[in-house]
């Protein structure tokens, strides 16, 4: 009888240790897991100013900003720190005024105007040889390099091109591509013979006429009939094929 109850009393002594160690994680986990309350940093400051910025003006790529002037932190502490900017500007721009409300922990503190300096780093074309003008455009032609969009603003970024657009001009090695050195590859072409459909409603007329001008995709052209030598404007939807609408 006293073996049993040395057993029992071990055994529930092994019990209550353990569950009173599962007690006690859960309590540290939750405490470890709370925000300490800090006052509204530099860097606190310019990420929230990053990402606001970057998700207004709808930016691709690596935003980076930076204040012109020193920075004084509020003698308050929060755990969550709100800077709202409350007036931005037309453009992202390489240096910007904001006028901000500043809330920590959702009260309302204050409102202040800070400069920044803004960089946003993309990858964009550059030539590896001599490209002529006229060819289409290839990636295998071209590399990538990193640049500050907001200073070379004219750059073409990486994400950009194909087989839809042609080298404009001839450019040079090591030539950071630029917006006025590729074009979209012509649909229609002057000169050249075009399908032309007209719709209207369920009825659609079809007809031959001569395109007066190049066009993109997209783009708007004259034609000619070449029975009446009458011109009139059609849209570009495919290759040598345009369309009226009514």
């Amino acid at each position: 009888m006293n073996l049993r109850l040395s057993l029992f009393t071990l055994a529930f002594a092994v019990v209550g240790t353990a569950f009173a160690g599962s007690a006690i994680a859960p309590a540290k986990a939750a405490s470890a897991a709370m925000p300490a309350a800090t006052p509204l940093s530099r860097d606190i400051l310019l990420a929230e100013l990053s990402r606001n910025l970057a998700a207004h003006f709808s930016l691709e790529g690596d935003l980076e900003v930076d204040l012109l002037r020193p920075w004084s932190e509020p003698q308050t502490v929060a755990k969550t720190w709100t800077i709202a900017i409350v007036e931005y500007p037309s453009t992202v721009s390489s240096s910007m005024f904001l006028p901000c409300r500043i809330s920590a922990d959702g009260k309302f503190l204050g409102e202040q105007t800070v400069i920044v300096r803004a960089a946003l780093w993309r990858d964009v074309w550059a030539t590896r040889g001599q490209l002529t003008g006229g060819s289409t455009f290839d990636p295998a032609l071209l590399e990538t390099r990193r640049v500050d969009l907001l200073r070379e603003r004219d750059s073409v970024p990486a994400a950009v091109g194909d087989r839809s657009y042609i080298f404009a001009r001839g450019v040079t090695p090591g030539h950071v591509l630029t917006w006025r050195d590729i074009a979209r590859r012509p649909l229609v072409r002057k000169g050249d013979m075009v399908d032309v459909s007209a719709t209207e409603g369920a009825l659609i007329v079809t007809m031959k006429a001569v395109a007066m001008e190049n066009g993109s995709q997209g783009d708007t052209v004259t034609v000619r009939n070449p029975e009446s030598r009458k011109d009139f404007a059609a849209m570009v939807v495919d290759e040598n094929h345009v369309q009226v609408r009514f």
